[in-house]
């Protein structure tokens, strides 16, 4: 899965209202960001760069695990496959949007 088909799984998943309240961003390094706006109603998903309440550092592949529910987010973290920086309730409701 590359960054732009993560972005529109990630956009269809969020819709209007994702309950989120807030931003998280997903930073897959060289490979780009995804950010998502649950605050804005409606709420966004794009690839700008910004400061956000929560990021989530992990590969590209593993957010493609994560998206097509073949990682689960609480295992992934247990596991290590990603590191969570910022407010961590946010990364709690990933389970919501996932």
């Amino acid at each position: 899965m590359d960054l732009q088909a993560a972005t529109t799984a990630l956009r269809d998943k969020v819709g209007n209202d994702c309950g989120l309240g807030t931003t998280l961003k997903f930073d897959c390094g060289a490979d780009g960001v995804v950010v998502i706006d649950g605050g804005a109603v409606p709420n966004t998903v794009g690839n700008d760069d910004r400061e956000t309440a929560c990021t989530v550092a992990l590969t590209l592949p593993t957010l493609g695990d994560l998206i097509s529910g073949e990682l689960e987010p609480t295992t992934g973290f247990m596991m290590g496959r990603f590191k969570v920086s910022g407010d961590m309730s946010v990364a709690l409701k990933l389970q919501r949007v996932l």
